[in-house]
C-alpha cells in the first residue's frame, strides 16, 4: 500500500510545509496561503543573500528561512530535518529559460536534479510527506497538441524545457515506483504585481505606470504577436495547495485555456491609464527574432474537476491589477 493511502486528507496538528524558492513570486504567494490555512511555513533560501533578501519582504513575515541549495542535497536533508514538513513544495528554479542557455550545467543541477534529491530524501524520509513540484509549460513545445492537457507527451525545445521535463517524468517515476504522494502542476505563465520587471508582462505594466507619471517616455519590445497563456500567480499556487490535499496523487495542467498576445496586454495596459500605445512602443528586431511566437494553450479540465480549481480573476482583471500597483509604488519611489 502506499504511504499516502491510509489517509484521504492529511489531519496532523500543526500542518507543516517546507516550500523551496520561497522568495520568488509564487513562493510568496504560496507561503502567504499556507499560513492563512494555519501551516507552519518554512521557506528555503540560497544562502545569506538569499535570506536577506527575503527577510526584507513583508510578506514573508512569520516563515522560517532556512538558507539551502538545490545542488547540494545535505543542506536539503538539513532543510528537511529542521522543519519537519508534511508537505513539501519545490518552486526553486532557473526560472528564466534564456539563462538556461548561457548557464546550462547549472540550470540542469538546479530544475532537474535538484527535485531529484528531494524526491530521494522524500522516499527515505520514513514518514509521509506530501511533495508538489512545479513543473512548466515549457516542457511542451511547439510541435506538441493544442491545447495541451496531461496525455500530451514532454516535447521541449530549450535546456530549461528539457530539465523541467526530466523532473516532471521523475515524480512519475517516483509516485508509481516508490508509491510517494507526489504531484507535479504544469504551470502556464502566471503573473502579479510581484513579477520581476525583466518579465514582459511587468515590463509593460510597470513602464505604462512610469509613462504616464513622466518618468519614461517610451517602450522597447520584441514580438507583439507572440501569444500567451496568461494567468494570476495567487490562482496558480492555490491549485498547487489544493494538489497537495487531494486525495490521490496526480498531475495537473494549470493554467486559464485562452492565450492573449504581446499586443492584447499592452492595449489593456496603456487604456487603464489613459494613454495611446502606439504613441510609445518601440520594436526591437533582434528581440522580436528571440520571442517565441507559438501559444501554447492549457486544457486544464482535469483540475477543474478533480479539484475545483478555477481562476478568480481573468486576464484583463490581471493587467488592471498589476498596473494599479505600479502605479501606486512609483508615486511612493518603490521600484
Amino acid at each position: 500500500m502506499p504511504d499516502w493511502a491510509a489517509r484521504t486528507v492529511m489531519t496532523e496538528a500543526p500542518l507543516r510545509a517546507l516550500v523551496t524558492g520561497v522568495a520568488g513570486q509564487d513562493g510568496g504567494y504560496l507561503a502567504e496561503l499556507l499560513r492563512a490555512e494555519g501551516y507552519h511555513v518554512a521557506g528555503l533560501v540560497h544562502g545569506a543573500a538569499g535570506r536577506q533578501r527575503a527577510v526584507q519582504m513583508a510578506h514573508l513575515a512569520g516563515v522560517d528561512l532556512i538558507e539551502g541549495d538545490m545542488r547540494d542535497r545535505a543542506s536539503l536533508e538539513a532543510a528537511v530535518a529542521a522543519s519537519a514538513p508534511n508537505e513539501i513544495y519545490n518552486l526553486a528554479s532557473f526560472s528564466e529559460p534564456s539563462r538556461a542557455w548561457s548557464e546550462a550545467e547549472a540550470s540542469a543541477n538546479v530544475n532537474a536534479l535538484g527535485p531529484l534529491r528531494l524526491l530521494e530524501i522524500v522516499r527515505e524520509a520514513g514518514r509521509p510527506i506530501r511533495f508538489v513540484q512545479a513543473s512548466t509549460s515549457e516542457i511542451f513545445g511547439p510541435r506538441a497538441a493544442n491545447p495541451q492537457d496531461e496525455s500530451v507527451g514532454p516535447s521541449p525545445i530549450s535546456p530549461y524545457g528539457a530539465a523541467k521535463a526530466y523532473a516532471h517524468q521523475t515524480v512519475g517515476f517516483y509516485r508509481e515506483r516508490y508509491g510517494l504522494f507526489a504531484c507535479s502542476a504544469i504551470l502556464y505563465n502566471h503573473e502579479s504585481p510581484r513579477r520581476g520587471t525583466h518579465f514582459v508582462t511587468r515590463k509593460i505594466t510597470r513602464t505604462a505606470a512610469r509613462i504616464k507619471l513622466g518618468l519614461e517616455r517610451e517602450i522597447t519590445l520584441g514580438n507583439l504577436d507572440a501569444r500567451r497563456d496568461w494567468g494570476y500567480a495567487p490562482d496558480f499556487v492555490r491549485a498547487l495547495w489544493l494538489m497537495a490535499r487531494a486525495a490521490r496523487p496526480n498531475d495537473y495542467v494549470i493554467g486559464t485555456g485562452q492565450t492573449h498576445s504581446v499586443r492584447d496586454l499592452l492595449r489593456i495596459a496603456f487604456d487603464h491609464v489613459g494613454l495611446d500605445p502606439a504613441e510609445y512602443v518601440r520594436t526591437d528586431a533582434e528581440m522580436a527574432r528571440q520571442a517565441q511566437a507559438y501559444g501554447l494553450t492549457a486544457n486544464p479540465a482535469r483540475a477543474r474537476t478533480l479539484l475545483g480549481w478555477a481562476p478568480s480573476i481573468g486576464f484583463e482583471e490581471m493587467v488592471r491589477v498589476m498596473v494599479d500597483v505600479d502605479l501606486e509604488r512609483e508615486r511612493r519611489g518603490l521600484h
